[in-house]
């Protein structure tokens, strides 16, 4: 039997126990012990291995109070790179208090809601140290304990919350006679949902103050990790921080330890035996450079191999869509002006954009320009460093979409904000024109949608498909039939009145070469619809008021030709 692919597993302890398929980071430790940093900052996209990296430190560093779980704890290692690392790392297992929060489940809709999970998440670790506190409360203040106990129980006020880490770690020394390891993961999630949902200032005062009291003011700090997409501005969140260690995706270190790595991709395909779907793995996950180091999406890989191992064959998908937070790819598209619209659509068929580096932002500074925009891009995930380059005291990067997945979100996130659109939109007037036969009218009508809208030309028919049939459905008289999806070799689209003494369309789209070829592909479809007898199936149904239209695209414009199955001919032709 096969170790089990750990789909979702983020749990260091659960990952090990349970015999999951575990790709070793641990030599993550080495590193930040060696890196002596006090308060470090990890900025990664979402589902990068942040959660379990955070959940294996708590695992090596903890003291739990307990022997017997303490070396359980230094078994989960047993056979991993850190235990042939040296004594010197070793002998640092099981010495610390350790503090582990998430902020993940901040993401609600207001902020008394995101303020109670997040002090839901406190009340849970200190409820986990209690019985610690109990053993050596004779060595607390009588308030310390009183506090920590408030804390525990979810009663204490916001004021004692938000200095709710530091009176850890105060206890915890008084305690133990450590210094308590802080790990706070996702720090920025709030933030990001706070300012999606109208509640950013609030939301930012209380991190702020969160943060502040755990990592500025804190003498009983040994040393904290904080994990978050972006490096939210160093003047709004981690004022006065002057021992931030701040580690980019641009940064050099720590490069192999979020991500999976090539070789770790290759070996667990072999170890799957599906290494004849490396190609595939590879256009679709692969693309990200962070520092000099190639990185695959770890858990698009995992879900791709989980598909993978039950059918070789099995298609790829955006696995990473359904987990990640699209709100900015959204918002962005939503507000583009014509020239960001021009960049996308540069993005999209395979170009890059240079941009300078601008890694202090904040979620208001989205759109007070397009650096900040595109910063915010890359940061989380939807671009990648193609190269990087110094300039004028400022480094630029040459960014790209890195893989077919992400591809793939920007191309699904444009249609569906197209189709919001055109829900609001009267077309009764194309649909007049396609009664009439004015082809003329049906061309113009079209090119003034395709004109601001964003275009992807390297799935072009796929495109023009989904930009005609969205405009189509949104007429209340006729039905619209897609033959597109099921590859039954009949026409592209059907248009059709409930009533058989109703009106019929045939469409066929092409895509064009270039802007010459429109009127002779045109033309093409139209005699496509003859020669291949795609109006049978609507006759055969009992539609006798057929009209026929072949529509070619060339980027932004669009040619139509039209006949009719009365027989009427156009450009001398009989549909």
């Amino acid at each position: 039997m096969k170790k089990a692919l750990p789909v979702g597993v983020e749990n260091f302890e659960d990952m090990v126990k349970s015999d999951y398929y575990y790709v070793d980071k641990t030599m993550f430790i080495k590193e930040l012990l060696d890196m002596k940093g006090k308060v470090n900052l990890f900025t990664r996209p979402r589902r990068f291995g942040k959660t379990l990296n955070l959940s294996m430190l708590r695992y090596f560093f903890e003291d739990t109070g307990n022997a017997k779980k303490n070396e359980q704890n230094k078994e989960l290692f047993r056979g991993m790179k850190i235990m042939d690392a040296g004594e010197t790392y070793t002998s640092r297992m099981g010495k610390y208090p350790v503090i582990n929060l998430t902020l993940k489940s901040a993401k609600q809709e207001d902020f008394e809601t995101a303020y109670y999970m997040i002090q839901a998440e406190l009340a849970a670790e200190f409820e986990r140290h209690r019985e610690i506190i109990e053993r050596g409360k004779q060595g607390l203040a009588v308030k310390e304990y009183e506090q920590y106990i408030s804390i525990a129980d979810e009663k204490a006020d916001q004021k004692l919350v938000r200095g709710s880490i530091k009176l850890f770690s105060q206890c915890m020394r008084k305690v133990t006679g450590n210094n308590t390891v802080v790990l706070i993961d996702e720090y920025d999630v709030p933030l990001e949902n706070a300012y999606f949902r109208g509640f950013y200032d609030e939301m930012v005062g209380f991190i702020r103050a969160l943060l502040e009291s755990a990592l500025k003011t804190n003498d009983y700090l040994q040393f904290a990790v904080i994990t978050g997409c972006l490096r939210i501005s160093k003047e709004s969140i981690f004022t006065g921080l002057n021992h931030l260690n701040i580690i980019s995706v641009l940064d050099k270190k720590y490069s192999e330890h979020f991500g999976f790595t090539e070789q770790e991709v290759i070996q667990m395909m072999s170890y799957y035996e599906v290494e004849s779907r490396f190609s595939t793995m590879k256009e679709w996950y692969d693309g990200y450079l962070f520092g000099d180091t190639e990185v695959y999406n770890p858990w698009s890989v995992i879900k791709f191999l989980f598909d993978l191992y039950s059918d070789a064959e099995a298609f790829p998908h955006p696995y990473w869509i359904n987990t990640s937070s699209n709100d900015i790819v959204k918002d962005m598209i939503a507000r583009a002006d014509r020239e960001t619209k021009g960049q996308i659509e540069k993005l999209l068929n395979g170009g890059t954009l240079d941009i300078q580096v601008h890694e202090e932002v904040t979620y208001g500074d989205m759109h007070s320009s397009g650096e900040n925009l595109w910063n915010f891009l890359y940061f989380t995930g939807y671009l990648t460093k193609e190269s990087e380059y110094f300039k004028e005291s400022a480094i630029f990067l040459r960014a790209r979409i890195p893989n077919t997945e992400v591809k793939t979100i920007y191309q699904t996130t444009i249609l569906n904000l197209f189709r919001d659109k055109i829900k609001k939109e009267d077309f009764r007037d194309l649909y007049r024109a396609m009664e009439d036969g004015d082809v003329e009218k049906v061309r113009d009508i079209l090119n003034g949608q395709l004109f601001p809208t964003i275009s992807f030309y390297d799935s072009a028919e796929n495109f023009y498909h989904g930009f005609l049939t969205g405009i189509l459905s949104q007429s209340q008289d006729y039905l619209v039939k897609s033959n597109r999806e099921s590859g039954n070799g009949r026409s592209d689209i059907m248009v059709k009145s409930p009533s058989l003494r109703g009106k019929a369309f045939v469409l066929e789209v092409k895509v064009s070469d270039s802007i010459d070829d429109l009127e002779d592909d045109a033309e093409k479809a139209l005699r496509q619809i003859q020669e291949k007898k795609y109006m049978e199936e609507l006759r055969t149904e009992g539609y006798r008021k057929i009209g026929c239209y072949g529509i070619s695209f060339f980027r932004k414009d669009c040619e139509v030709r039209s006949g009719t199955g009365a027989g009427l001919s156009f450009a001398g032709m009989k549909c």
